[in-house]
């Protein structure tokens, strides 16, 4: 049991560092990207290709986040200036030729058997009882802050509960409180017992620390100057181009930001399957994305961390669906209906998402 619960730690962190990258590109900067996992197909493979052939893991990291914002720098040349449909198609079709390279291309990516056997981080790592306790106090400072903001929320919210709305709001910070204390709890016991799974342990400890330092990074850049450009480029260009800005090189630095963001996620991702083949890396991939951002509430980096929660969390709910009499691909369209179903509602219930602020987020206006 606590074994699938670090895998769904793991899940939840890689994830809403994938979503963060695409959060950036569409919620803070309105840059329709249907193909981020691009971007995460070339981090997976620099790094594991790299750290076969000898390079330091967090040398071979850094080199596949760097491809992965370069192929936003090339993306973003030949597609930003187009309309925002023309958009779309250029990105969906840019991350399907990317997968097709992974796949044929044998002599550089191994083709469709796929990278297999690389070094993981930290599994050889063996740590003595006092550095275990001292991830753990890491580990506690990050799920302490995250239970602070949500005690915070939880009580503004109650003080201001004038529509049930409010009040539901209110009752889902607080149960997000109590899962949160859970998993804290599942991390703890997981780095402690650290010598029984180093590999996946060490894992859920690296990427923690990584989304942590991430999220910090988005919010203080969202919150500058640059990023309130973002905001006015994503509301009215024309705006923010009559006020003298340079909107084509703020969407490029967004395309590229993101795409390094999503580079990371995907060497993260390679490590947690521990192989790597083209199949990996299809479109729907980016609409998990899309679905754990829209859930949390676009242009919100908090809101997306919760959406990959929930998403996660919907996934496990789920599992029990395939004990029904039905075929194993009628139990995975059952499952994207009923995914479906809840995001109907919540556009009807709160079309800005849960996090999100109705009257900052005004896309489609």
């Amino acid at each position: 049991m606590i074994g699938y619960l670090v895998f769904l730690i793991t899940s939840v962190a890689v994830y809403g560092l994938f979503s963060l990258g695409l959060n950036l590109q569409w919620g803070y900067t309105g840059l329709i990207n249907f193909g981020h996992v691009a971007f995460m197909t070339v981090g997976a493979y620099a790094t594991t290709l790299l750290s076969l052939a000898g390079v330091p893991l967090l040398a071979a990291v850094s080199i596949g986040a760097v491809l992965a914002a370069l192929l936003g720098l090339l993306m973003g040349f030949s597609t930003l200036r187009l309309r925002e449909d023309y958009l779309a198609i250029v990105t969906i079709g840019t991350s399907e030729l990317v997968r097709l390279v992974a796949l044929n291309e044998g002599w550089l990516t191994k083709g469709a058997f796929g990278v297999q056997s690389f070094p993981l981080p930290l599994e050889n790592f063996r740590p003595t009882v006092g550095t275990r306790i001292g991830m753990i106090v890491i580990i506690s400072a990050i799920f302490g802050t995250t239970l602070w903001k949500l005690a915070e929320r939880c009580v503004r919210q109650f003080r201001r509960a004038k529509t049930w709305q409010h009040q539901v709001s209110a009752i889902a910070s607080g149960l997000l409180g109590l899962l949160a204390i859970r998993l804290w709890v599942v991390s703890a016991i997981a780095l402690y017992d650290f010598r029984s799974s180093p590999a996946t342990n060490g894992l859920l400890f690296i990427v923690l620390i990584t989304v942590a330092i991430v999220f910090w990074a988005l919010e203080r850049l969202v919150k500058s100057p640059w990023g309130r450009v973002l905001k006015a480029i994503r509301e009215d260009e024309e705006v923010a181009k009559a006020l003298g800005k340079n909107v084509f090189a703020y969407k490029l630095q967004s395309l590229m930001l993101g795409g390094f963001i999503a580079g990371i996620a995907g060497a993260f991702f390679a490590w947690q399957l521990s192989t790597v083949y083209p199949t990996n890396f299809e479109p729907l991939v980016t609409f998990q994305a899309w679905i754990i951002m829209i859930l949390g509430g676009a242009g919100n980096n908090a809101g997306t961390l919760l959406g990959a929660g929930i998403y996660w969390a919907y996934t496990a709910l789920t599992r029990d669906l395939e004990r029904l009499p039905i075929a194993a691909d009628q139990v995975g369209a059952l499952r994207i209906m009923v995914i479906g179903l809840i995001l109907m509602v919540l556009m009807i219930w709160r079309p800005q998402g849960i996090l999100g602020n109705k009257d900052e987020l005004t896309l489609g206006k």
